[in-house]
């Protein structure tokens, strides 16, 4: 946002400051501030000079051969302007002057001699018109330096748009000046405006809002519009604030914006009847002010005259009501709007604008009817023979009200770290526009104005902020504060991430990486995975980046294709966010863990062995829970059709490892083995963790006995130990699987080792075998047989 001092001064006097000086105040006490520049400093020796005749070039179609009068003498001047002509009064930049930076001096054009140049706006740099040279309207004595006859010395700072997100206030030149004010302690003067109460006697304008995202819509007719030019120096402010000049109307409009903040536009009143405000269900295309044609859906809001569109609302109007040079009537609008509304329209357009930009902000619903009154003002001053034709038509739904906020003294001098004065704390606020309504001893009572109510100010800690940034930071010496220091216990989650991540990189060496929540098709195609269905992100400014994930594996295993070459065998990890599908078919984000590992040495199976021991220790170590293994069926193209595990503890299914599809994996390494992991970290929080319990070995010697059992792969090791364990045999210590082989394709052995050992005594094995017996026989009813036998 480009800010005119020249215009802020007028609101308050700053005679006698460095400007440069409180500008730089305002970057530290209120917004950032990108840059200063200094307006016709670099221009000089350019006077009021009269063109007293106009020859055409002999040897060219475009020259002209000027004798101008300077006050001092006449000169000749080579000129290729297409409107000149004998009798204007020109802005000319005498030999040895200097034009917006460049020097100018006798020249040889075309074979004539030319002492000076006649210039235009654009090379004034007082406006953007360039293709004619700038006839004044002056009639004083010829020589006049062009800056006594033209305005244009200014300071115009340019103010970071960021750090206006959330100050609606700060979006016009008035509300820049309130700043001033209080970083400088002087006076704020009001806008001055027409006060519409006189004509309420008049018809009113017919105003619907058929939609609860207008807040408030204002309107007042005019007619007898009989000036279409703006002033110059009306023009050259709007320039310098970076609007450019369309015609009186369009301008005054643009001035009130820039002046107060508040968007106004004007429509042709021969085009407008009644004024509605509402969303249509069918799209359309509607033809703007720029001449676009635009895609109108059911979330653009419109502006419409008997059902018929004619702006769109908060960004821009239509070009077939629109202000053309001979419109002498004229409806007036100024209205606020739902702030998420017009910035999600102003997106799907593609059309951000000054008003929308403003609109975005949350203004207050109290300026629509001041920036009215300050438009006919202005008219008024202007085009003195305009007159209203209509009452101010005003319908508002939602009303900003001053905000009540109470805080200590005590609660300022903890924050601010410093103890200020009351006196200091009212003339802060009160130049802000806040009004102190009670105190009582060491307690206040602060009215928060609506300008700054709107979403700015809210809790006392912002009143605070107020205060201490106005009386200024680098005014507070910087001490360390003293405050009493308990150590803060992690929860649940942020202590199992944090185990988790410790036991995978210390014990295991793998390494941690950070990536975004959605899916980059394009590296997901390079690895050969088709993108899966999951929630999309609408109006993505990149079109591979739409898709938000619903597993980790994918976007670490386009990681490890990225980085294959980095070692023979290494395996990286991630805990991150995923969105899945909940029991009523919603979006849920959860917390998942993904591990991607990599081996171009060990087979597959080994890999894949490895990695279940990793998820093994780390349940264990965060929960003291065993983990369970099952068989499963994949739910991803990525994963092994048949290698696939599920991952079980305390009859949860927390996650699942597998191998990658070979489909995959020829895009990635075909010689290499890949495997992975994911499991879920919100499932695992809510698992309890288990107690240790100690107990003390016996001084008696124990006996182990092995035996290898036959069984055909439908079984598992569940099946041989929850027979022993419903046994309940009391010497039995530990059972422990300890090897598996593979007979043929149906069936395994599986070798078991019972420990058998008493507190009490020495066993014999005659005991000992009576308890072997009795497993191999509840076995044996099971259909599992000792092998060999």
């Amino acid at each position: 946002m480009l800010v005119s001092m020249k215009w802020v001064q007028e609101f308050v006097n700053l005679d006698g400051l460095d400007l440069d000086k409180l500008i730089n105040q305002f970057s530290l006490s209120t917004a950032e501030v990108e840059s200063i520049s200094h307006k016709g400093r670099n221009t000089s020796g350019v006077v009021a000079a009269k063109i007293l005749s106009v020859k055409n070039h002999p040897n060219s179609k475009k020259l002209h051969l000027l004798q101008v009068d300077t006050g001092t003498e006449v000169v000749p001047c080579v000129c290729g302007a297409p409107n000149v002509k004998e009798g204007m009064i020109v802005a000319f930049a005498t030999v040895s002057s200097s034009v917006n930076g460049a020097s100018i001096g006798r020249a040889n054009l075309a074979g004539y001699e030319s002492c000076g140049m006649c210039c235009s706006e654009a090379e004034l740099g007082i406006s953007g018109e360039s293709s004619g040279i700038a006839e004044l309207n002056f009639k004083g004595e010829l020589g006049t330096d062009i800056k006594r006859i033209i305005d244009m010395d200014d300071v115009v700072f340019e103010v970071d748009n960021k750090s206006l997100t959330n100050r609606p206030d700060l979006w016009g030149i008035h509300g820049i000046a309130r700043e001033f004010c209080a970083i400088t302690n002087r006076k704020l003067k009001e806008v001055d405006v027409v006060d519409c109460s006189a004509y309420t006697t008049l018809p009113k304008i017919n105003i619907e809002l058929l939609t609860p995202e207008v807040y408030r819509y204002s309107a007042i007719s005019l007619d007898n519009i009989t000036k279409n030019d703006t002033p110059l120096d009306m023009k050259i402010r709007l320039f310098y604030c970076g609007v450019r000049s369309i015609n009186l109307i369009a301008d005054l409009t643009n001035y009130v914006m820039l002046e107060i903040g508040q968007p106004m536009h004007a429509f042709d009143a021969s085009k407008i009847q009644t004024l509605q405000v509402k969303h249509y269900n069918d799209p359309f295309v509607f033809k703007t002010l720029d001449g676009i044609n635009r895609n109108i859906n059911k979330d653009v809001m419109m502006i419409c005259s008997e059902d018929k569109p004619v702006a769109i609302a908060g960004i821009m109007g239509g070009l077939d009501s629109g202000i053309r040079h001979d419109t002498s009537s004229v409806v007036l609008e100024s209205a606020t709007f739902d702030a998420v509304t017009i910035r999600k329209a102003s997106s799907f357009l593609s059309c951000r604008t000054d008003a929308s930009a403003r609109f975005e902000k949350s203004l207050d619903t109290n300026m629509t009817t001041k920036a009215i009154g300050r438009f006919l003002k202005l008219v008024r001053d202007l085009d003195p023979g305009a007159s209203i034709t209509s009452a101010l038509s005003d319908v508002c739904t939602k009303m900003h009200k001053p905000l009540n906020i109470k805080f200590s003294k005590k609660y300022l001098t903890k924050y601010m770290g410093i103890e200020t004065s009351d006196d200091v704390i009212f003339r802060i606020l009160k130049s802000l526009g806040f009004e102190i309504k009670n105190k009582n001893e060491n307690d206040f009572e602060v009215l928060v104005p609506t300008f700054r109510a709107t979403k700015d100010v809210s809790i006392k800690a912002d009143i605070v902020e107020e205060i201490t940034r106005i009386y200024g930071y680098d005014n507070i010496n910087p001490c360390a504060p003293t405050a009493s220091l308990l150590p803060v216990e992690l929860n649940t989650k942020k202590s199992l991430n944090r185990t988790i991540k410790d036991i995978l990189v210390r014990r295991y060496n793998l390494h941690e990486v950070h990536s975004y929540i959605w899916c980059d098709e394009a590296r997901f195609k390079e690895i050969g995975i088709k993108l899966a269905p999951g929630l999309k992100i609408l109006n993505s400014v990149n079109p591979n980046l739409t898709t938000l994930r619903s597993s980790m594996i994918p976007t670490l295993l386009s990681f490890i294709g990225e980085n294959k070459t980095f070692s023979d065998a290494f395996g990286i990890f991630e805990i991150g966010s995923v969105l899945v599908l909940d029991e009523n078919n919603n979006y849920e984000e959860r917390k998942k863990l993904g591990i991607v590992m990599l081996d171009k040495i060990n087979s597959c199976e080994k890999l894949f062995f490895k990695l279940r021991d990793i998820v093994f220790d780390l349940v264990h170590i965060s929960k003291n829970r065993k983990t369970l293994f099952r068989h499963t069926d994949s739910n991803y193209l990525w994963q092994h059709p048949n290698n696939t595990v599920a991952l079980n503890v305390c009859s949860k299914d927390i996650g699942f490892i597998s191998v990658l599809n070979p489909a995959v994996l020829q895009h990635i390494d075909k010689k290499s083995s890949i495997v992975f992991a994911e499991l879920d970290i919100n499932l695992i929080s809510s698992i309890k963790k288990q107690n240790l319990s100690w107990e003390e070995p016996s001084k008696f010697p124990d006996i182990k006995v092995d035996l290898s059992f036959v069984l055909d792969k439908t079984k598992t090791y569940d099946n041989i130990l929850e027979p022993i364990k419903s046994l309940n045999l009391e010497n039995l210590d530990t059972v422990e699987l300890i090897d598996i082989f593979e007979i043929d394709d149906k069936t395994s052995s599986l070798t078991v080792r019972l420990d058998f050992v008493s507190k009490e005594r020495t066993l014999f094995y005659e005991e000992v075998q009576d308890l072997v017996d009795k497993i191999t026989e509840i076995l044996a009813s099971k259909g599992i047989f000792l092998k060999g036998i």
